[in-house]
């Protein structure tokens, strides 16, 4: 694939997803919205003042979920339009206009859960016994009742709700749009340069001098948008924690954890446990770069190389379906036949164009099917990065099969279990593929680098690194782009110790990720993968006994808390032995990428 951008208009209609399953046309989708108006006018007439008995109760939540559903197909169809092209004027306006009739919708409603918060346990108890489908959305509007606001308010709230996402907003036009990054020369060639080209293909590079160039010309662009990127984090935590205050939570972190139904003693040991013991491996693993590339010194801007990168097979997206077949097999035909749906029904937009989002995501429109983003770069890495968005596309059609709207998604804590188990599938099926040391040393590199890299290592350095902004913001003060440097600066230095130069611009990797404006979501990734390779274990080694044990999982969407849903897969996450045992796994893996190299060396 060249690396040349070329503008959404020019892109191949095959490379793109169908968003017309949604909605086939735009007076369709107007349509739509219009309904939405109308039905919570409707809603607000008919149930307003009367949430008094059980019957009435559920008669209501069953309307809103109609509501809900509609509401929600019209805002993924403007928030995916405008994903693939943040330089589209129409889109754009358009989202902006759905963003603004939704908040009004949705604030005509919020007197359905403020009534219900305000109704008495014994009521509530009594639409519980009759009904299943709702059990568990009635049992978390209980739970929440101490965190509740007056009716008017929890209104206000939800009418305002696009000026409290303005920070993502300003960040994602910023990275997307605003940041024009130059062409670099290395070598007497020119390169173009932007988010999805460094992250993309640059940082992973053979070529130091190329790499590392367009690491530090990627650097230099962050840097001049650094105070406002920073302003715009800023505002989002400063409104996490005036949130936390008002719903009378003791602090940020548990208001943030609330919604994930994790106590907090889960969460500081995934981070503190990683950065102690897992760091040790890292560390082994960085002097291997350092003699596999004959460098003087190991960078941060080296770091996401392969070892052998002679190796790295290219794939085409026709290639991809082999692999992800060959590799998703094991979890049988019903789950098999869901994913590779994903191909013929264009679930997935593998496009590289100007104004395209960065990265990868799996959005799942309740009662049509996932839609995945990513950028295809021709190479395996892409593959991996398939099969892990294919894993949330698989999780969520499973569990909208089986829950209504209101529970289909697990916590967040578990939300990256189902993708990155496949990522594990995948490794293991390429090793058993081929009995060839280079080619077994290359998918174990991989494994590292990218599944476990980025959720291990990438995205738990990014939870460090949130967890000290957090501790400042509860403490009362206030954060900037020289603070949020420092911060992430001293992660980094901490984690790779002296094995690892800091070279400068690493302490900018805090503007390249979305996730902070998500709440404590960084190190839900090492939590799912923790589970993931417990449960991938479980496979390999019981078979289809563990495979249909983690499909009724993924049929439980939410209806369970991560510790329930760990412990129907047969883990304990209760305790710290999967997360040890997982780390002494990825040093395992480590260990033979070092054995296989000097076994390949001496040939």
């Amino acid at each position: 694939m060249s690396n040349e951008l070329k503008r959404r208009s020019e892109i191949d209609e095959k490379l793109t997803w169908d968003l017309s399953h949604i909605f086939e046309t735009e007076k369709e989708y107007e349509k739509a919205l219009d309904e939405v108006v109308e039905k919570s006018k409707e809603i607000e007439k008919k149930y307003k003042g009367s949430l008094n008995n059980s019957d009435t109760i559920l008669n209501c939540i069953e309307e809103y979920e109609e509501l809900y559903q509609k509401a929600m197909l019209t805002n993924d169809f403007t928030y995916l339009a405008t994903s693939v092209d943040e330089t589209d004027d129409k889109n754009q306006a358009r989202l902006i206009k759905n963003d603004s009739i939704l908040s009004e919708v949705l604030s005509r409603v919020t007197f359905i859960e403020s009534e219900l918060k305000e109704a008495e346990d014994k009521i509530l108890d009594e639409a519980i016994e009759k009904t299943k489908k709702y059990k568990v959305y009635i049992e978390d509007i209980k739970r929440s009742k101490p965190h509740t606001l007056h009716p008017e308010v929890e209104k206000a709230f939800a009418s305002i709700s696009p000026v409290l996402e303005a920070p993502y907003k300003v960040y994602n036009q910023s990275k997307l749009v605003d940041m024009d990054f130059p062409k670099f020369e290395v070598d007497g060639k020119e390169y173009p340069l932007s988010f999805v080209l460094f992250e993309n293909t640059y940082q992973g590079d053979k070529n130091t001098d190329l790499r590392r160039m367009a690491f530090d010309k990627f650097s230099d662009k962050l840097k001049e948008y650094q105070n406002t990127v920073a302003t715009a984090y800023q505002t989002q935590v400063q409104k996490e924690k005036i949130m936390a205050n008002m719903r009378n939570f003791p602090s940020v972190f548990d208001y943030l954890l609330f919604d994930q139904k994790v106590e907090r003693q889960l969460y500081d040991r995934q981070i503190d446990t990683i950065m102690d013991k897992l760091a040790p491996h890292m560390r082994k693993y960085a002097k291997l770069i350092k003699k596999v590339y004959d460098l003087e010194e190991v960078t941060f801007a080296d770091l996401k190389v392969s070892i052998d990168p002679d190796y790295d097979p290219e794939v085409t997206i026709e290639q991809s379906k082999e692999y992800i077949e060959g590799a998703l097999s094991i979890m049988g035909d019903e789950y098999l036949d869901i994913v590779m749906k994903s191909y013929n029904e264009r679930w997935v937009d593998f496009a590289q164009n100007i104004g395209k989002s960065t990265g990868g995501f799996c959005a799942t429109p309740y009662g049509i099917h996932p839609y995945i983003l990513l950028t295809w770069n021709g190479l395996m890495s892409e593959v991996f990065t398939l099969v892990h968005e294919l894993g949330h596309a698989g999780h969520f059609v499973m569990a909208q099969e089986n829950n209504s709207l209101f529970n289909e998604a697990p916590s967040l804590y578990f939300i990256e279990a189902p993708s990155t188990i496949n990522e594990m599938l995948l490794s293991n099926y390429l090793i058993k593929k081929e009995d060839n040391p280079r080619l077994k040393r290359w998918v174990l590199s991989s494994m590292i680098s990218n599944t476990y890299y980025h959720n291990f290592v990438t995205h738990l350095l990014e939870a460090a690194y949130q967890r000290e902004v957090y501790k400042i913001i509860d403490e009362g003060g206030s954060v900037h782009s020289k603070k949020l440097n420092e911060i992430k600066r001293n992660v980094l230095e901490r984690f790779w110790g002296d094995d690892v130069i800091i070279n400068e611009g690493a302490e900018l990797t805090w503007m390249r990720q979305p996730h902070y404006y998500m709440g404590l979501y960084p190190y839900t990734y090492s939590a799912g993968l923790t589970v993931a390779t417990g449960v991938s274990q479980r496979i390999l080694n019981e078979g289809e006994k563990a495979v249909e044990d983690w499909k009724e999982v993924l049929k439980a969407g939410g209806t369970k808390t991560p510790v329930e849903l760990a412990k129907m897969a047969g883990i304990d996450i209760t305790t710290d032995k999967p997360l040890l045992d997982t780390i002494e796994y990825i040093g395992s893996v480590i260990d033979q990428i070092i054995e296989l190299t000097e076994e390949i060396e001496e040939k």
